[in-house]
Parts: C-alpha cells; structure tokens; sequence
C-alpha cells in the first residue's frame, strides 16, 4: 500500500511539471545555466563524446560489421606489404640468375669451339663414341625440372601437366618410361600417383656445379648400362617476365652437329620507370677451333671427344637448372605483383564499404534525433 502511495504521488508530480495556466505554452520556460569555464567545459563535452561512442553500436554491413570492416582493411594493406616485398626479393634472385648464366657462358663457348673442332678433324669416327650412338629406343627416362616452393603460379602445373602427357604419348607407343625428378614440387606430386621413378634431386634457388654433375652422373650411367635408351629434358624456357614456354629437348645420345652448330642466348633484366623488363641478345655460334692436320695430340682425340662430351652434358644441365629457377621467380613476381594489385583493389572496396557503413550509421542517428524533436513538437 505504501509503494502505491509512492508511485502516484510521483506521476502527480510529473504532470504538474507539465501543467501551466491558461494562455500559457505548454512547456514551462527554464533558466539556461551560465556554462563554466571553457577548458572544463571541453573536458565535460569530450567526456560525453568519448561515452556516446563506447555506447554506439556497429552498423551491420553485409555478412560482419563495421569494426570488422576495419580489422579486414588493415589485414589486406599487411598482406599487400608482405606480396610487394616478396617479389622485390624475386627480382633481386632474377639478377644473380643472369650474373650465373653470364658467368658460365665462356666455359660453354670454349668447350662448344674444341668439340667443333674436333668433330671436323676426326670426321666420321666421331660416330661410334657410346654418347653419340643412336640405338633402338624401347625405353626413355624423363628429366622434369620443377620448383622447390609455391606462390609462382602456373609455374610447376604446366611442367607438371607436360610430363604427364609426354608419359602418355610414350605409353601409347609401346615404350617404357620413368623419371629422374628435380624439385619438391615435382617429386611430392608424382610420388603420390606413384609414378616410375628413377632418383629425386633438389632444384634451390642457386644451382651450382656440383648439383648439376650429380644429376648428369646419373644419366650418363644409366644410358652406358643399358638401363635406357634415350633421355629427354623437360624445364620451363625462359622467354620473357610474363611468359615461359614448357620445353622439351633430347639430352642423351648427343647429336654431333646439334652440339657444334647451336646458338645460345642470354638475358638481362632492366628496370625504367619502376617497371621491370628483359633485354634478350642472340648469340651466335661458337667458331670451330682450327686443328692442323699435322697436330700431334697426347692423347687419342676420340679420348679428348669422350671426355668432353660429359662436360658437355654438365653445362647444358647447369643451364637449365639457372633458366628454370629464372623461369620461377619471374612467375613469383608476377603472382606477387598481381596479389599486390589485388589486395589494393580490395582494401579500396572495403574501405567504401566501411565509409557507407559509417554514414548509414551516422545517417539513422539524425532521423531518429529529428523523429523524435517533431514528435515533440507534435
């Protein structure tokens, strides 16, 4: 009974407020108080500022609200420094690459000249050396060079998909036929099919020597042992910063005209205006080296030819471990230049997304400040 008491005599003296005489408005006039001093003031504002925007809640946008919104944008502008420094770090590896290429390039001339040479003194007997044998193939071993990591696009894919279908055709025809894998890539995914594999190497990203006289040790071995009758090489062909080709080349038995007769190439990466780009030159083919008929060798020169021709096969593997690692880092800078580009086009439309956000929000603020003033006056 007592809290009934209560309650009435407070909606009495609620509507007393309210009631005036007659001729009067009916909202009472107040007194505005003298505000105080300007810098307590602006603390009193700030603090009321700060607590109406604690108390706001997030405007609803699509799937997530506009806090998140925010937190994505941030997300993807990271991500977008991480792809830019990325393939900053490929560009910088595409340069040693070439430095590697050009540093081999006189051993590669020198050993091309002798070999031309040799092969115009000697003639016809060069024919019956064991590497420039040509013999029936009823079995050919495959070398697939892939990459060690991701993030370069199509890069592994197409070798990968060129290997399998060179497989195929070789099946189709009746030959046998299995594989020397270079690459984690490669490996990992044949492997897992269970492919016929002969030995798995590693490929870096800075081939050396000693890595490409492994691998040429064992093709050598198994085509002088009768293992198999052919070898070919399937790498991906340097030609330009968006473009390689998936190539495929016969290494083992060498042909000797092939070897003494074929240019070469040589590329340099460039930058102007921020863009990066490839100078390519031609190289033309080594000068036979000039052996007089009366030249006296110290050692038999078939000798000379056979020890060559495992050089030979050394350098030409060294050079196509280089153009398949120059072949993926340009593929990683390109994948990286499009994720950057994607990742601004992204943080673009998230951040007009968080802008409607914030001005629906700020908009339905208004409406219901203004609703209710005319429900007031009204």
């Amino acid at each position: 009974m007592k809290f009934l008491c209560v309650a009435a005599l407070a909606i009495i003296a609620t509507a007393s407020a309210f009631t005036t005489s007659p001729g009067v408005s009916s909202f009472t006039t107040t007194t505005v108080a003298t505000p105080p001093p300007s810098s307590a003031f602006d603390n009193v504002i700030g603090e009321s500022r700060n607590l109406c925007h604690r108390n706001r809640r997030s405007t609803i946008v699509m799937d997530g609200k506009a806090n998140a919104i925010r937190d994505r944008i941030k997300t993807v502008n990271n991500t977008k420094k991480i792809t830019s420094a990325m393939k900053l770090v490929a560009a910088a590896k595409v340069r040693r690459a070439q430095d590697s290429v050009l540093a081999t390039r006189p051993f590669s001339e020198t050993l091309q000249s002798v070999f031309g040479g040799l092969i115009n003194r000697l003639g016809g007997e060069a024919a019956d050396l064991p590497l420039l044998t040509q013999r029936e193939v009823n079995k050919v071993t495959l070398v697939v060079i892939t990459g060690d990591r991701g993030l370069c696009g199509g890069y592994n894919s197409f070798v990968i998909k060129k290997a399998e279908a060179r497989m195929k055709t070789l099946k189709a025809a009746g030959v046998e036929s299995d594989m020397i894998l270079i690459g984690k890539k490669g490996s990992t995914y044949f492997k897992r099919r269970e492919y016929p594999i002969r030995k798995v190497f590693e490929c870096g990203q800075n081939p050396n020597s000693k890595q490409a006289l492994e691998i040429s040790e064992e093709i050598i071995n198994s085509f002088l042992s009768g293992e198999t009758d052919a070898v070919e090489l399937l790498y991906t062909k340097f030609v330009s910063l968006i473009a390689s080709t998936p190539s495929v080349r016969t290494l083992v038995p060498f042909s000797a005209s092939e070897i003494s007769q074929q240019g070469d190439e040589v590329f340099q990466l460039t930058s102007s205006g921020g863009d990066f780009g490839v100078e390519r030159k031609e190289l033309g083919v080594a000068e036979p080296q000039d052996f007089p008929n009366d030249m006296i060798f110290e050692q038999d020169p078939l000798q000379i030819v056979n020890s060559i021709l495992p050089l030979y096969l050394n350098g030409q593997i060294l050079r196509t471990l280089q153009e398949s690692v120059a072949s993926e880092l340009a593929a990683r800078m390109q994948s990286m230049a499009a994720a950057s580009d994607n990742a601004g086009a992204l943080a673009k439309r998230l951040s007009q997304e968080y802008n409607r956000a914030r001005q629906a929000s700020v908009t339905a603020e208004i409406l219901e400040i203004v609703s209710g003033a005319s429900a007031l006056e009204g």
